[in-house]
């Protein structure tokens, strides 16, 4: 292979890693946007979770643990993809608002 070869490889390569990214980052967009926001969306997917343990559809009670559960995916999930989104610098400056 060629170095130009070599070189398109890694570009094509980089960019499937950002479009990872970014596709993880749709799936969880409310926790990045405004307060208000992430409200709005955490407390419809808690009255989904409650209404589907109330029918019998779910066996775990979201109530139990929701606050630890959130917690523990922001310092898992959330605040790791927002520093692999800032590293790849497809957002410019506006990554540091997701931090």
């Amino acid at each position: 292979q060629t170095n130009e070869d070599e070189d398109t490889m890694a570009m094509d390569r980089k960019a499937t890693i950002v479009l990872e990214h970014v596709i993880q980052a749709s799936d969880v967009a409310h926790t990045m946007q405004h307060w208000k926001i992430y409200i709005k969306w955490n407390e419809n997917l808690y009255r989904e979770m409650y209404k589907a343990y109330k029918e019998g559809r779910s066996e775990k009670d979201p109530t139990e643990g929701w606050y630890k559960g959130e917690l523990w995916f922001f310092d898992n999930y959330v605040i790791p993809l927002a520093k692999k989104l800032k590293e790849c610098g497809v957002f410019g400056i506006s990554s540091d608002e997701y931090l």
